[in-house]
């Protein structure tokens, strides 16, 4: 379009701004453009270029499937990793519970034996009091009859 083609008329002036009126002339005929499109002509393919196009999709497809099968055996793998690193870290696990227990019973029975050797010593003590009390008075007795 050219500027000749548009009319500007002012319609009125307010305090809050201006408003125009634009007015476009019709189109003209003379200046009408190219509208007919022609789609591009298809190529005729030969059976060796089918072939060919076959054969690449062929080797794409199995590109492809060799690098997906790649991706699954490394997950596998990293898979493997991880289970082995489990069972290793729950048997290290086991191994400390079980010294951690076989420790504290042997301790256990350590001050188990020594509360009960203490315990014997002060019977042995009492034991030993009884009998030089008893020595005491029989000592006593004869020589009161």
């Amino acid at each position: 379009m050219c500027d000749s083609d548009i009319k500007v008329k002012q319609l009125e002036k307010r305090a809050s701004g201006q408003a125009f009126e634009l007015i476009l002339s019709p189109p003209s005929m003379d200046a009408a453009p190219d509208l007919s499109i022609t789609s591009p002509k298809k190529k005729e393919c030969s059976l060796e270029e089918i072939q060919k196009k076959l054969e690449a999709a062929e080797e794409r497809r199995k590109l492809h499937e060799a690098e997906i099968l790649k991706q699954l055996a490394e997950k596998r793998e990293h898979e493997k990793e991880v289970l082995q690193k489990a069972i290793e870290e729950n048997n290290n696990f086991s191994k400390m519970a079980e010294e951690k227990l076989t420790t504290k019973m042997e301790t256990i029975k350590e001050n188990r034996e020594a509360q009960i050797a203490a315990k014997l010593e002060r019977l042995r003590e009492k034991d030993k009091k009884v009998e030089e009390i008893r020595k005491g008075k029989e000592c006593k007795e004869p020589s009161e009859k």
